[in-house]
């Protein structure tokens, strides 16, 4: 079935893990008849944490779509993980959620995945409820977390739904204060009951609230709140779908998952109160001139769908889509934006979960997926050929944590790389990059759960196992005085001999990292034909460093004298004595390491200033200055050196509760102080006897 574009939500499940989006999901899912029966995280048998890791770590993973059908409209409940080793399946989802409902748990307050994920929401101007979840349990607070939340975010907090409470601070049931009603479960069917005694005041109170909030929404509602007349049901809903809208009023509603307490009444709240895909923001998008232009959502337009996430299984591949305008068909053939190569679309699906249910078409707003379509990847925009449009691409944070991956069994190195490649379809937010300079394959992801995760993958999907190692750092070696030295080759066996002389000066170079050869050779004492063999030689010298092994830069050789044999001299003879004057002259002219050193950008609250300053002292890096972002933050830029780095990620999240984000790059080369050079050469060591 079909729906017009006024009848879709599409609505992102985001918050702390463990604060029961997956719980709340299924409960939708199951009021609905989606499902006939609520399945567990804790049994392994919910719809959306399907995976075999998510079954086994009882944690989401990866983001799924839930589609449900409410009143005549389709939600589709995006269910992202809580975990921030993830955030690139939530920002897959916000990509193509048109509002978000934020889930805190009653005894948890707000927590850092609440703040992140209300972020997330400023950044983009998204319209959220915020849905306090498990308010029956023990020690659970509606009260504390409710108050919390109006502190942090101010009176655009907005209640729409509050609990009843017996003498034994048990949540009983619920009140909807729009319409001073109040329901409980029974057997788990929603039963009207009396509003309890003691009540009503409260419930006055609240309705209220939501009276002054909606007047605020415009002139003429204010001027009817203040000459005191009552706002009628339409009006009231009309004022909170506007403020939900326009971001002055965040509506909080609660419930408790298990027992399907409050799902019916969010379900009500989403149809009423949240936009749908054409009410949605703007996306920007690149036209096929180059030029910038904003991307309505439009049911008569053109064909035109954004592939958000990509999902791999024993069965195929899906692009999972949004269809922006138009309406997409099965035989359809569309333009891939990003290579200009026409797609004829495979079969089209509704997912639920690893439920794929085929359909022949999906409407303007709707979500859904097409099989096997291996050309396409995420973030991809599939258009109509007489408007090729590229929507801006999924923000997924820089990869931060990196670790080299080896297989167990020498040999499947191949192995890992295909498997982790298919693996990156799925998930673009980490690289795969082999360094060709230490030799290692190097995974580089948002934190070691995620890696973890990989590794768990591999083994599972693609019978592989791997180990995972720090990796190595890329360290360079210099000279600081200039030393000149003779290489003289000489060896007589039967027959023809070889003889090559030559005398080189070696200099440091500042001026140019690759080695600069030069001759001073006078009165033919090397013939020219002889010059590039000694460069060669010297060239292929320069890859081993005298001290650890590492490449030589910054270096000068200037050929200078030598002498040869007409007969015995030969090009391999001269490039052998080039590398014997290196070897000689190279520990003698004072080298030295050098050690890449990066660029640290960290992003904190300010509270956790000291803490991060002290950690990078302790790093050997250098405080360069400090910035306030726009929204309170701070940060902190230092140059730090490579080899400081490399559990950062994970010491960052630990110094401020995951609060802190940071980018690194490569900047220079620095000398190294004698106490990390002797550390750096003893690995060396170990490394090459390994």
């Amino acid at each position: 079935m079909s729906y017009s574009v006024q009848n879709i939500r599409n609505v992102c499940l985001l918050g702390h893990g463990g604060s029961g989006k997956t719980a709340l999901a299924e409960s939708l899912l199951y009021m609905t008849g989606a499902i006939d029966r609520m399945g567990r995280s804790a049994d392994g048998n919910t719809t959306c944490d399907f995976d075999p890791e998510e079954v086994r770590r009882q944690i989401s993973i990866s983001m799924a779509v839930a589609p449900l059908e409410y009143k005549g409209t389709k939600i589709n409940v995006l269910d992202c993980p809580g975990g921030f080793d993830f955030a690139g399946e939530v920002m897959e989802a916000l990509q193509v959620a048109d509002a978000a409902i934020i889930v805190c748990s009653a005894k948890d307050g707000i927590s850092v995945g609440l703040e992140k994920a209300w972020k997330y929401c400023e950044e983009r101007d998204m319209p959220r409820f915020l849905y306090i979840s498990k308010t029956d349990e023990e020690n659970s607070d509606y009260n504390a977390t409710f108050d919390a939340l109006r502190e942090r975010f101010g009176n655009k907090i907005a209640p729409l739904v509050i609990p009843i409470w017996d003498e034994n601070k048990r949540v009983t049931g619920i009140i909807d204060v729009l319409n001073k009603r109040a329901f409980e479960m029974q057997n788990g069917k929603r039963v009207e009951i009396d509003v309890p005694e003691g009540k009503e005041d409260v419930i006055t109170e609240f309705n209220d609230a939501l009276k002054e909030s909606v007047a605020e929404t415009s002139e003429e509602f204010m001027d009817k709140f203040f000459s005191g007349e009552d706002f009628t049901y339409v009006e009231m809903i009309q004022g909170l779908r506007q403020g939900v809208r326009e971001l002055s009023l965040f509506p909080v509603v609660c419930g408790s998952a298990i027992n399907l307490l409050g799902s019916l009444m969010l379900m009500d709240h989403i149809v009423d109160l949240l936009p749908n895909p054409t009410e949605g923001n703007l996306r920007k998008g690149v036209n096929a001139d180059g030029v910038k232009e904003e991307f309505a959502v439009s049911p008569g337009g053109v064909p035109c769908a954004l592939v958000f996430k990509t999902m791999a299984d024993q069965y195929g591949k899906y692009s999972f889509i949004k269809v922006l305008s138009g309406a997409i068909t099965s035989d359809l053939t569309l333009v891939n934006a990003r290579t200009g190569s026409t797609e004829k679309l495979g079969r089209l699906y509704v997912m639920r979960g690893k439920k794929a249910e085929e359909v022949k078409e999906l409407s303007c707003g709707d979500i859904g997926a097409i099989g096997k379509m291996d050309k396409v990847k995420t973030g991809d925009t599939l258009c109509d050929n007489r408007k090729v449009v590229t929507l801006a691409p999924i923000p997924f944070a820089e990869p931060c944590y990196s670790v080299a991956i080896l297989p167990k069994t020498r040999g499947q190195e191949d192995k890992i790389a295909a498997g982790l490649n298919r693996l990156n379809e799925e998930d673009p937010s980490f690289t795969l990059v082999n360094n060709g300079e230490t030799h290692q394959m190097v995974v580089t992801g948002a934190g070691d759960i995620q890696i973890d995760v990989l590794v768990a993958k591999l083994k599972s999907r693609f019978n592989v196992e791997a180990t995972l190692k720090e990796p190595r750092v890329a360290y360079r070696e210099k000279i600081r005085k200039t030393v000149q030295k003779q290489g003289r080759h000489k060896k007589q066996t039967g027959g023809s001999g070889q003889f090559g002389d030559v005398w080189i000066r070696f200099e440091p170079n500042p001026d140019a990292e690759e080695m600069v050869f030069a001759e001073e050779v006078f009165g033919g004492s090397v013939p020219k034909n002889f010059f590039p063999a000694v460069e060669k030689g010297l060239r292929e010298a320069c890859v081993h460093g005298v001290l650890a092994g590492y490449p030589v830069v910054n270096l000068k050789a200037v050929l200078y004298d030598g002498s040869y044999h007409p007969v015995d001299s030969s090009e391999i003879a001269f490039k052998t004595a080039a590398q014997l004057a290196y070897k000689a002259a190279l520990p003698e002219a004072s080298p030295v390491l050098l050690e890449p050193i990066g660029e640290l950008k960290v992003t904190i609250p300010d509270s956790y200033m000291g803490d991060v300053i002290g950690d990078l002292n302790k790093r050997r890096g250098r405080v360069m200055g400090m910035n306030p972002t726009d929204n309170g933050e701070q940060i902190v830029e230092a140059e730090v050196p490579m080899a400081e780095m490399t559990t950062y990620a994970i010491d960052l999240r630990a110094m401020t509760q995951s609060r802190g984000s940071f980018t690194f790059h490569f900047i220079r080369y620095e000398d190294c102080p004698p106490a990390a050079q002797q550390k750096a050469i003893e690995e060396a060591k170990a490394m090459a006897e390994e």
